[in-house]
């Protein structure tokens, strides 16, 4: 008599690590330009990582938990320091300086 192996159905839904709604998160793996991007449908975070031809949704999902994980510990360091990541940074956040000191200046008249 064989045996037959059971395989473990992974999870392709997970719980928001920014708004806590179970089963929010979804994974879509594009695996020709190797790109994974998670989003959450109920407060619209997503979270993009590189993949292969093994990774799973499950995969990702984890790459996000340890980026929120670094994320939260490079901002401990700087709270101790009395700093915080909004001042490490020169305050442009999407890295078109240019743009925001152009836009702001046509808002003035």
């Amino acid at each position: 008599m064989v045996m037959k192996k059971i395989k473990q159905k992974l999870d392709t839904q997970f719980t928001c690590l920014f708004c806590n709604h179970e089963k929010s998160v979804t994974c879509t793996m594009d695996k020709k330009s190797n790109v994974a991007t998670l989003l959450c449908k109920v407060c619209g975070q997503s979270f993009q990582s590189p993949i292969n031809s093994l990774s799973e949704p499950v995969d990702i999902y984890s790459d996000w938990v340890d980026a929120c994980e670094a994320v939260a510990e490079e901002e401990a360091k700087l709270v101790e320091n009395g700093k915080s990541l909004l001042d490490a940074g020169d305050g442009d956040v999407d890295g078109d300086e240019d743009e925001d000191v152009k836009a702001k200046d046509e808002d003035d008249y």
